[in-house]
């Protein structure tokens, strides 16, 4: 194949955003005659959004050199910004991000002065200073290139910009505004507006800020409608591994454990060679928490080992690893020295929600009420759905651990709402079991064993094996073998069927869907050889199943 028609094909694969074809076919044009700049900041996207950053940096320092040489002094100056750009979250490449930032400085002096390059300057100097603490300059910095990237209409910086607004707005504490501004930006990005460089990185951004309000159904949102933009784009690697992280946290909150684990496996070997240890830190201590919630405690021990050689603290998740290994006094030194040490709000909520849980579990109530006491007045400064559940769930705890049922009633039952409207059914279904625990305490058998019949189902749906075994066992209390095979809950559906509910009355009593009614009755009538309801009465009159 001739060499130009090399090239040619590789400009159509970058204009299908078919990365891998565009890399391949573009890296041999370059093999066989130097490319012009062009060429060479397009080979340098494909390599970076394929996860190849350090062919991609050395790629677009050729790109920003030939522009030089040719006098396009704007084109080298938003060549010299991407190389800024990918280094400022490197804490090992700080230096070399302030340095491409003053050759971008001064090649402005010979640009226009409204052009877009000056805005995607404005914005990396904004994050750098983020870093040194200037919030003041960075929020003019975004000002100033959100209205530049609007009067140059380039899409790209006025995205980058606005988002950035957004965040210092969270920092702010403008929580409405800052989400909302989020929101018009990744409109932008689903609708195609914005390139992929610029909407990895935003994405990227915008499901960890939501993480760190505790919005996560916001984040949820976006991720789903972004999962056609990244099935188009199979080969595509713009998620960083702190991206990765917050994907898996968020497919762990609503349930899907075993694509949350693919994300935590994925994040670990996306930063296995990263220049820097946080990300690596990060996701070996989510890799961990899967194996620990599905009981692979050797898995589990190994990635929080990992997660502590990569500098992150290893706690809460350790300690509750030490819990469920039945090493009590263990964990509460465990939690008690994160508490002492943990300063970062968001991870410190985690810390005193595990507290709540192991201190009570040592029979220490003053320390895991003073634990309940701080996640409460967190809430004061955010009122996430998150938060008011998780602190509902640790009031609801304390209560019941010190004798007041009613009042541990009415905090469960109001985490309980929340976990449920925000999709969450591990944690739905772990306030379940306490609920039943409550109903125990009443001498409420019959309610108990609904709430831990309910929880178990979850439990074992998602993957969470010790929790299933937990229920299991509260479940023996009344365990006996159900007539012909049937199972607990086709045999409570059996009874309700015999005092006449409708299958509506029946999905509203035991809170599943009617469908899940439907074929319950049909596993009965078949297990039983019963054609109608009136057969299955009779059949629970006859076998005093009521």
């Amino acid at each position: 194949m001739a060499a130009t028609e090399v090239l040619s094909r590789g400009r159509a694969a970058f204009d299908r955003e078919a990365w891998s074809e565009a890399y391949e076919l573009l890296m041999a044009a370059d093999r066989r005659s130097p490319l012009a700049p062009e060429d060479l900041d397009r080979l340098a996207t494909a390599a970076y959004l394929l996860g190849e950053e350090t062919a991609s940096a050395e790629i677009r320092t050729r790109a920003h050199t030939s522009f030089l040489a040719r006098g396009d002094t704007a084109r080298a100056a938003r060549s010299a910004f991407w190389l800024a750009f990918a280094s400022l979250d490197r804490p090992n490449q700080q230096a070399v991000a302030s340095g491409w930032l003053g050759r971008v400085r001064r090649l402005l002096d010979d640009c226009p002065a409204e052009c877009a390059e000056r805005g995607f300057w404005l914005c990396a100097s904004g994050f750098q200073k983020i870093g040194e603490g200037d919030i003041a300059y960075a929020e003019s910095a975004f000002t100033e290139a959100a209205r530049i990237g609007a009067a140059c209409g380039d899409a790209d910086l006025t995205a980058l910009a606005r988002h950035a607004e957004g965040r210092v707005l969270l920092r702010h504490h403008q929580t409405a505004r800052g989400l909302a501004m989020f929101d018009e930006v990744m409109v932008a990005i689903t609708c195609g507006e914005v390139g992929p460089m610029v909407a990895g990185v935003v994405y990227c951004s915008v499901i960890g800020a939501c993480h760190e309000v505790f919005d996560l159904r916001r984040a949820q949102e976006w991720t789903t409608m972004l999962a056609s933009w990244c099935a188009a784009h199979p080969d595509m690697m713009p998620f960083s591994g702190s991206c990765l992280v917050r994907r898996s946290e968020l497919l762990q909150f609503h349930g899907a454990w075993a694509e949350s684990l693919d994300e935590a496996t994925r994040a670990c070997e996306r930063t296995a060679h990263a220049s820097g240890q946080h990300d690596a830190g990060a996701a070996w201590y989510q890799l961990g928490e899967m194996h620990r919630l599905r009981g692979a405690v050797e898995d589990a021990e190994a990635a929080y080992r990992r997660a502590a050689m990569a500098g992150r603290t290893p706690e809460p998740g350790l300690a509750l690893l030490r819990l469920a290994q039945g090493q009590t006094t263990a964990a509460a030194m465990g939690i008690q020295r994160a508490l002492a040490e943990m300063r970062s709000p968001r991870r410190r909520i985690d810390v005193l929600r595990a507290a709540v849980e192991i201190q009570l579990q040592a029979g220490d109530i003053a320390s895991a009420a003073a634990a309940a006491d701080q996640l409460a007045a967190l809430t004061s400064e955010l009122t996430a759905p998150f938060l008011l559940a998780a602190a509902a769930g640790a009031r609801g705890a304390i209560a019941l651990a010190g004798g007041d049922v009613d009042g541990a009633l009415t905090a469960l039952r109001t985490g309980s709402a929340l976990w449920q409207d925000v999709d969450a059914p591990y944690e739905l279904a772990r306030t379940r079991a306490q609920i039943g625990a409550a109903y125990l305490r009443l001498g409420d058998e019959e309610g108990a064993r609904m709430e831990f019949e309910a929880a178990q189902e979850v439990f074992e749906r998602i993957g969470a094996a010790p929790d299933a075994t937990q229920m299991a066992e509260r479940l023996a209390h009344w365990s006996r073998q159900p007539p012909s095979g049937l199972t607990g809950r086709e045999l409570d559906v059996l009874r309700l069927v015999a005092t006449g509910r409708t299958n509506r009355d029946i999905a509203r009593e035991l809170a599943i869907a009617e469908k899940t009614v439907a074929r319950h009755i049909s596993n009965i009538f078949l297990k039983l050889d019963l054609s109608s309801r009136s057969a299955a009465t009779a059949y629970a009159y006859e076998h005093k199943l009521l």
